[in-house]
């Protein structure tokens, strides 16, 4: 979901070089110009180990690097880090914000809503800290909670975190306009390219869900040119060549997204549409990606719901979709049960939650589909979206 991943696309490519600057106050004597004293990160906590704020800074870059790389062994990394943080000064809104940003990487979002708040009762003025707090309440379904936390953000700092988190929550209750504006705000405010391509991206996906595919494949050319890094918009360009019918081209493009970024989601549309081309599919890179983010302490029931009651087993689907829904009962949590019961063959059941997951009035195509199949399934008189490929649905899911 966009929300979970926002502060994760945000100028963070590359980030674990951060680097201070530092000038002279006076210029040197000679012809020579000044040069600016450089020091990463890590050089700079092996000179001062006692700066918390530094490790909690370094411990934040690692959640970034877990979500950018696809390698949930930074987890692990930023456990190391925020725990000598959290020793050093335990109470600092620094601190609170970068282990509440832990919570969340690993999708413990009610812990990370604790941690965010602790970290606003400190210094209410920390920005950051409303961002972690919008993303977390809107995993758990607390869509007024998230927008509170938006507007509180867009006050004390508008840019392209908070307008990106604005334009979520515009979406999520169905004012697209509103949500585009958001993000051509979010563009107009980038310096860097990685922001600039994230908003970029994002307005392309905003088109692609609105079934305009020749304006998303403009926003995600866009993104890669701001950034030929930016694996999420070649991701994307994969997307709108699988659902345009170049099935050749986009699985040459998803080849190159899995090599570099082998995340569940995009190895999953990479296998529907291997299918959709008339090749088998295989999970074997998906299964193992599983079992490492699991070792890393990331719980992710929502992805093998939706995988499981596409490709495997529906019974299993309901499983991990009723511990996804205690957890974190959001939009996206409820459709996955609702179409986990369809699938295992319990459309009565299921139709409680696909209303609650088109409740908002988000116009999300894979949620409006699974709603009309279970209610077809009740006898009731629906349309079928004529224009939703069902075949590549997990296309239709939210990055």
């Amino acid at each position: 979901m966009r929300a979970f991943v926002i502060f994760a696309g945000l100028a963070l490519i590359g980030a674990m070089t951060f680097t201070i600057l530092s000038f002279s106050a006076a210029p040197a004597p000679g012809p020579v110009a000044d040069k600016p004293f450089t020091e990463t990160l890590q050089d700079r906590l092996k000179r001062l180990p006692g700066d918390y704020r530094g490790w909690a800074q370094l411990a934040s870059q690692y959640v970034d690097q877990a979500r950018t790389t696809g390698d949930p062994s930074y987890y692990t990394k930023a456990e190391g880090a925020i725990a000598t943080a959290a020793r050093l000064k335990a109470e600092d809104d620094a601190v609170l914000t970068g282990q509440a940003a832990l919570a969340a990487g690993r999708h413990e979002f009610a812990e990370a809503v604790r941690l965010a708040e602790r970290a606003i009762d400190v210094n209410p003025y920390g920005a950051p800290a409303y961002g972690v707090l919008a993303d977390a309440r809107t995993q758990l379904g607390d869509l007024r909670g998230a927008r509170r936390a938006v507007d509180e953000m867009l006050g004390l700092r508008p840019g392209v975190a908070a307008f990106a988190r604005a334009s979520y929550a515009a979406e999520l209750r169905g004012d697209t306009a509103k949500a585009r504006e958001y993000l051509e705000m979010a563009e107009n405010d980038a310096w860097q390219p990685a922001d600039l391509a994230y908003a970029r991206y994002y307005l392309g996906e905003l088109a692609l869900h609105s079934g305009d595919l020749a304006t998303a494949a403009g926003w995600y050319a866009k993104a890669l040119q701001a950034y030929p890094g930016y694996t999420p918009a070649l991701a994307g360009q994969a997307r709108t060549a699988a659902l345009s019918g170049r099935l050749t081209e986009a699985l040459g493009l998803y080849q190159s997204v899995v090599e570099r970024l082998p995340l569940p989601q995009y190895l999953i549309e990479q296998g529907e549409t291997r299918i959709k081309a008339g090749r088998p599919a295989d999970w074997t890179l998906l299964r193992a990606q599983r079992e490492l983010f699991r070792a890393a302490g990331v719980r992710d029931d929502l992805t093998w719901a939706e995988f499981e009651a596409d490709h495997g087993d529906p019974a299993r689907a309901v499983e991990h979709a009723r511990a996804e829904y205690a957890r974190n009962p959001n939009l996206v949590a409820a459709d996955a049960l609702a179409w986990a019961l369809f699938k295992a063959g319990k459309p009565a059941e299921a139709l409680p939650y696909a209303e609650k997951a088109t409740a908002t009035g988000w116009r999300n195509p894979l949620l409006k589909y699974h709603r009309a199949k279970i209610e077809q399934a009740l006898g009731r008189s629906v349309k079928v979206d004529a224009g939703f490929d069902p075949t590549l649905s997990a296309l239709a899911r939210f990055s």
